[in-house]
């Protein structure tokens, strides 16, 4: 039976993202901090301040460090790694949350279980991605014109749960990043690879700003 806590309402100036996987050692820490890392890259600062990143996991080892591999792919994306604390997955993280992305469809399921009324701002992070790309830049709210980017955040999220039914993925795994825990640094990177490729459109979404060109490369490595 999902638990209710009594939380304050979400604050209209502020746009929470939460993204969640198992351990919240590898998956969800690696798009926490490219995503952090994009929406400072792209917008001023207070606006990029106006979007909280935060990550959490279904098991999520409490105050444990980022994984080493997965440390190592976020500095092979320029992207800074440090002073990071797991978190398990409870229920203020979901009830503070106006976007959760998840790694897996069971991590979906099991954040829609905790109730929260989180079902219509909940997905994938593939599947986000795939719904975003469908969506009419020109039908946000657009930045500079008086628009806020938490409200071009919120339209978009809004926009993004009309599409879910309509548009399927090829298969259930195609809306899923699998889990590199315990594998070689080669699986970091491939994982870090597609979870960067997934977020580029979120982010150009969000913000109206695409990646410079240089940044949409695969990352150098020595």
């Amino acid at each position: 039976m999902p638990s209710y806590v009594a939380v304050a309402p979400r604050p209209s100036d502020y746009f929470r993202i939460l993204f969640v996987c198992t351990g919240n050692v590898c998956r969800s820490p690696i798009a926490e901090r490219l995503t952090r890392h994009e929406l400072d890259t792209r917008l001023s600062e207070r606006a990029a301040g106006r979007i909280v990143v935060e990550s959490a996991g279904t098991w999520g080892h409490e105050g444990a460090p980022m994984e080493a591999h997965a440390a190592t792919v976020l500095g092979e994306y320029g992207v800074d790694s440090r002073n990071f604390a797991g978190r398990e997955l409870l229920d203020e993280h979901v009830v503070e949350a106006d976007l959760v992305l998840t790694a897996t469809l069971d991590h979906r399921a099991q954040v829609i279980s905790m109730g929260h009324a989180a079902g219509l701002r909940t997905f994938t992070l593939k599947e986000f991605t795939r719904l975003v790309r469908s969506i009419d830049p020109a039908t946000l709210p657009e930045l500079g014109t008086g628009a806020e980017v938490t409200e071009r955040a919120r339209a978009l999220v809004r926009a993004a749960a009309a599409l879910r039914g309509w548009l399927l993925a090829a298969s259930p795994e195609a809306d899923e990043v699998d889990d590199p825990y315990g594998a070689p640094i080669g699986m970091f990177r491939n994982c870090g690879e597609e979870i960067f490729h997934a977020l580029d459109p979120v982010v150009t979404a969000l913000t109206g700003v695409p990646a410079p060109r240089h940044q949409a490369q695969r990352p150098a490595r020595s």
